[in-house]
């Protein structure tokens, strides 16, 4: 057997496999023997069947598949042999008037080879890595909403602003009746919220149901109706009021604090805020941190420069997938994934030069980390060590697991990477401002 490669340029190259008849030729030979001490066929003593007829009925099988195996097994010990770093998978070019019964063959394959290149982890401009702060009126807002759920309802004659009105809305002609309860700070507009201030338990307000809440799915809720048709709803409905409640705000005393955190773990309204603070920046910076590796990775996509190679990657697609796709189908295809190529052989080059491949002792870590993290939500903040090494073995035993927590500390290893390599500054924001500049 005899393998040479023709390099074409940079990118693409074609590998040529001589396989001679000897060798395969004992291999099959071996195979059609077995056959014929097995084989059944009318007329014939088990075993004694001649073995002309086992090649005539056999042979060419045998030899295709025994020939296609040994094929195989030299390409990708040549490409291993030789670290050839291809993309996708080597194509066997179309040969005309192929003759299996040759004795000696000689394939050919079309190779895409992986560009070589450096990684530019800094453009002209720092990329903005976001603090985000908890603002005091997210805080006191936040405050607000705890004193609303420890709190209680307590009846009352008359409704005024920011009370929670209970009632039946009715529309005969599409059938709708449904009990509810409303809360009067998700009214949406003064002219709205009139008609329900100073009503009293029996009266009934005629409402229109377009622009009548803040938030159109509170409309689906009131009116239990599906999301199409609540779509730009514009009907009349009446409201009977049944209830009204004003909220009673809980006490900021160390019994709420204790229900929230813990026996005597805040112990006071200044604790409390902190505390709050501290939960609140937590959350935020995970989006932060996310929001910095998309923009670095978009960074490191624009200012690194390489040439694929194109015409066999589009080839690749049209003949390797399920369906055979048309070249147009296959240029689109290639077009949508081109930019996710591009980055996966930029990460693999970032990982490799710099040694940051998870180790599976580093998986084993990470996973209990994410374990203890999940029971401390639960109030179990002191686990023991065996017990987090048995759920994190269990948890590892199963691939998909494996595969997605991998992925998860791979993206914090290369997100530490770029906070030592590549050029930020820092922008302290609130949540909003956050989310005006991010995703504006």
């Amino acid at each position: 057997m005899n393998i040479s490669k023709e390099q074409l340029d940079e990118l693409n190259a074609v590998v040529t496999v001589d396989i001679a008849k000897a060798d395969y030729n004992d291999k099959v030979d071996k195979i059609l023997k077995d056959y014929r001490k097995n084989a059944n066929i009318p007329g014939f003593r088990k075993g004694h069947v001649p073995m002309g007829l086992v090649k005539k009925q056999y042979g060419k099988a045998v030899l295709v598949d025994e020939v296609n195996k040994l094929l195989q097994d030299a390409l990708n010990k040549y490409l291993t042999e030789e670290k050839l770093d291809v993309l996708g998978n080597p194509l066997p070019k179309e040969q005309e008037n192929f003759d299996w019964d040759a004795g000696d063959y000689s394939f050919e394959f079309e190779l895409g080879l992986a560009p070589k290149f450096d990684v530019k982890l800094t453009g002209k401009k720092a990329i903005t890595h976001y603090k985000i702060t908890a603002n005091d009126e997210m805080i006191e807002n936040q405050i607000k909403t705890i004193q609303k759920q420890y709190g209680k309802l307590v009846s009352k004659d008359v409704a005024e602003k920011d009370d929670v009105i209970a009632g039946t809305f009715v529309n005969e002609e599409k059938e709708i009746e449904n009990a509810t309860t409303v809360s009067l700070d998700k009214i949406k507009g003064k002219k709205n919220l009139d008609k329900f201030i100073g009503a009293k338990v029996g009266d009934v307000i005629k409402l229109k149901t377009k622009g009548l809440f803040n938030d159109d799915h509170d409309l689906i809720n009131a009116l239990k109706v599906n999301q199409d048709e609540a779509h730009d709803l514009d009907i009349e409905v009446s409201f009977t009021v049944s209830e009204i409640n004003t909220q009673e705000l809980a006490d900021l005393d160390q019994e709420l604090f204790d229900k929230l955190y813990g026996a005597g773990k805040v112990k006071s309204v200044t604790d409390l805020k902190e505390k709050i603070k501290e939960d609140a920046e937590r959350q935020f910076e995970q989006q932060s941190e996310q929001q910095l590796l998309n923009a670095v990775t978009e960074s490191i996509l624009e200012n690194t420069k390489f040439d694929l190679p194109v015409e066999f990657l589009q080839k690749w697609i049209r003949t390797t997938g399920e369906q055979p796709l048309s070249e147009d189908e296959a240029k689109d295809e290639y077009e949508k994934s081109e930019k996710g190529l591009r980055y996966q052989l930029i990460e693999g080059k970032i990982i490799n030069d710099n040694n940051l491949q998870v180790t599976f002792d580093e998986l084993k870590g990470f996973a209990k980390d994410l374990v203890k993290g999940q029971m401390a939500q639960f109030g179990q903040n002191s686990p023991e060590d065996k017990e987090l090494e048995d759920i994190a073995s269990r948890i590892l035993s199963n691939q998909d697991e494996v595969k997605r927590i991998s992925e998860q500390l791979m993206s914090k290893k290369l997100l530490n990477f770029f906070k030592e390599n590549v050029k930020l500054k820092t922008k302290e924001v609130s949540f909003d401002e956050f989310i005006k500049e991010v995703y504006k």
